[in-house]
């Protein structure tokens, strides 16, 4: 199986990688990402030199990359669905579901089938190609493994791409995934791993390592990303765009979150992230890993359409589509619909057909 970096210590690691001589990191050298071929190593050095760029020149590289790679005028649209809301033990400073944070949302059944299939055929006559499931586990029992597989399968009958986020599987849960036909399994590092225990006390980032880890041996392609907003410095979003970049092989979908301070949880407080440092957050991850469909997750709702156009300009082809986003808000259908056009952005198609399930995922490299 493909290696995963592992951990725990990252940093440590991460900075002893050594720097390809033709690698894409070199500021000075006229070099970009996705001009040479195989894997390349990204220091926390060299990632934390791309923030530093002037703003143009940083959005000029990211969009060489972009275009190498991807239609520059092409957003994939997923939809995300709440199937189990709320009642997680664990404490993720950023997340209003955990049981412990007093944010008004409470522990909810897991929603039956038939409802989650009817809100993909929904989700898929408005547009999106993607369907994400996700629940407020730790780690889903295989009792609540069952359902979930049932969703799969028939959500995938429907010629949508699946994505679950489910927390940490057990040894044999990724296996079964893959069998019911999940296309991605999304598990973010949240964070740099030298601030993760600032923001989660109840995990490690080597657990959720070890899941990307069965996910990859599974055969299913990898989501995964973080979150920006935390508190954190410019440097530790360096080690988190690193820490990604720097997985073998990168995700083949990274989310970028913007925080969202949810009243009654212990971010409520955090002083926003300047917007601007949120695209350059976007522009890094597009150079650093050029083939990876980078989406706008959480925290678009507070954006204004100009940041989300130099979002898609710095390199973001991705989007959580729809009004809902497991427990906050999302644009709507119709105003998205909208900015696209004024945009000029057309809708992908699904990498691959229901009729494919059998198929081994393509992996970056």
């Amino acid at each position: 199986m493909p290696a995963i970096l592992t951990q725990p210590e990252s940093m440590d690691t991460l900075e002893k990688h050594a720097q390809r001589p033709d690698s894409p990191v070199g500021i000075q050298g006229g070099q970009h990402a996705g001009s040479s071929d195989g894997p390349v190593s990204w220091s926390v050095d060299a990632v934390a030199g791309l923030f530093e760029l002037p703003f143009a020149d940083l959005m000029f590289r990211a969009q060489v990359a972009h275009r190498e790679n991807h239609d520059p005028n092409a957003v994939q649209r997923s939809t995300l669905l709440s199937i189990k809301t709320g009642g997680c033990p664990e404490d993720c400073g950023y997340c209003p579901q955990a049981a412990r944070h007093d944010t008004g949302v409470g522990n909810e059944p897991m929603l039956s089938v038939d409802a989650v299939v009817e809100a993909a055929r929904s989700a898929k006559a408005n547009g999106a190609t993607r369907f994400c499931m996700g629940a407020a586990w730790r780690s889903p029992k295989q009792r609540d493994l069952e359902p979930v597989l049932a969703m799969v399968r028939q959500v995938r009958a429907l010629g949508l791409e699946t994505c679950a986020t489910l927390g940490m599987l057990k040894p044999g849960q990724a296996g079964q995934l893959r069998e019911a036909g999940l296309d991605y399994y999304n598990h973010n590092l949240d964070t740099a791993p030298e601030f993760y225990g600032d923001i989660v006390s109840t995990r490690t980032q080597d657990d959720r390592l070890d899941t990307l880890a069965q996910v990859r041996s599974a055969g299913m392609n990898v989501c995964c990303g973080g979150i920006v907003g935390m508190g954190e410095t410019r440097r530790q979003r360096a080690g988190l765009i690193a820490t990604l970049a720097n997985l073998d092989p990168y995700p083949e979908s990274v989310p970028i979150n913007h925080l969202v301070r949810v009243p009654g949880t212990p971010l409520e407080n955090e002083d926003a992230l300047d917007p601007l440092e949120f695209v350059r957050t976007v522009a890094v991850a597009r150079i650093t890993m050029p083939r990876a469909m980078v989406r706008l997750s959480a925290g678009r709702e507070e954006m204004s359409e100009a940041v989300q156009a130099l979002c898609f300009l710095a390199g973001a082809n991705s989007v959580f589509y729809g009004d809902r986003l497991l427990t906050t808000g999302n644009p709507d259908v119709e105003r998205d619909h909208a900015l696209f056009d004024r945009l000029g952005i057309h809708g992908l198609e699904p990498a691959r057909s229901a009729a494919e399930a059998d198929a081994v995922p393509a992996q970056a490299t």
